[in-house]
C-alpha cells in the first residue's frame, strides 16, 4: 500500500494488517515522500517490510510510521533481528520456500520473532506473484506462528480450506488483489476476506 486514498479505501475493509514496501528496488515501493494517513484505524497493525536493510533506518522509519511491526525479507542474522525487537518492535521474519529449504534455519529466530511468513522462493525478494508446494510446510514442526504468503488469491480457498497446520496464523496477499504494483483492488480485498471468514480457517 502507498497511495492515500487506496490505503483508505482499504483500510475501511478493516484487514487485521497492512504492509508498506520501504525496499527501493521494489515495483511497490512507497517512495520518499510517503505519509500514512492521520485517520489511518487503530485497529489495524502498520507493518514495515524491509530488504537487508540497515536497523537505523528501520528505527527512524519505525517512528516517523509508528509502525507496529517489521516484516523483514533479507537474509538478517538473528543477532540482528534480536536488536531490533528490543527496541519494542514486533517482528515477522519471512523464509523463502523451496523443495530444498531447510527448515531447521528457523530454529535460531524462534525467539525472536513473533512471526514468520512463509513465501515461494523466486528470482526477487518478494512479491514473485507465485506458489510454492504448501505440503512443505508439513516440515515446519516449531512454536511460531506464521503467515502463507506467495500469489494467494480468491482462487485459492478452496486449496486454503483444505490446507492444515497448527502453526498457521494467516494469509499475506499482495499480487493476487492488485490492479498493478502498489494499488490494491478493494472489491477483491473484501471479497478474499470475506470468503476466509466465511470458510472459518484456522478453527
Amino acid at each position: 500500500m502507498r497511495a492515500a486514498a487506496n490505503i483508505e479505501v482499504v483500510a475501511a475493509i478493516q484487514p487485521q494488517f497492512m504492509g508498506f514496501i520501504f525496499y527501493k528496488n521494489s515495483p511497490r515501493f512507497v517512495g520518499d515522500q510517503f505519509q500514512i494517513p492521520e485517520n489511518f484505524p487503530v485497529g489495524i497493525k502498520r507493518v514495515g517490510v524491509f530488504v537487508n536493510e540497515t536497523s537505523d533506518v528501520i528505527l527512524d522509519l519505525l517512528r516517523k510510521h509508528k509502525l507496529d511491526f517489521v516484516q523483514l525479507h533479507g537474509d538478517e542474522t538473528p543477532f540482528y533481528v534480536r536488536n531490533l525487537k528490543a527496541k519494542g518492535v514486533g517482528i515477522i521474519k519471512v523464509f523463502r520456500v523451496d523443495a530444498d529449504f531447510d527448515f531447521s534455519t528457523t530454529k535460531e529466530f524462534e525467539t525472536v520473532s513473533d512471526y514468520f511468513l512463509f513465501d515461494t522462493k523466486g528470482k526477487q525478494y518478494g512479491g514473485n506473484a507465485i506458489k510454492f508446494d504448501w505440503k512443505l510446510l508439513q516440515k515446519y514442526t516449531g512454536s511460531v506462528p506464521f503467515f502463507l504468503s506467495g500469489g494467494i488469491s480468491v482462487d485459492d480457498i478452496q486449496a486454503l480450506t483444505e490446507f492444515k497446520h497448527p502453526q498457521w496464523y494467516g494469509v499475506d496477499v499482495n499480487s493476487g488483489v492488485e490492479i498493478e504494483p502498489g494499488l490494491k483492488d478493494s472489491v477483491k480485498v473484501k471479497n478474499l476476506i470475506q470468503m476466509l471468514t466465511e470458510s472459518n480457517l484456522n478453527q
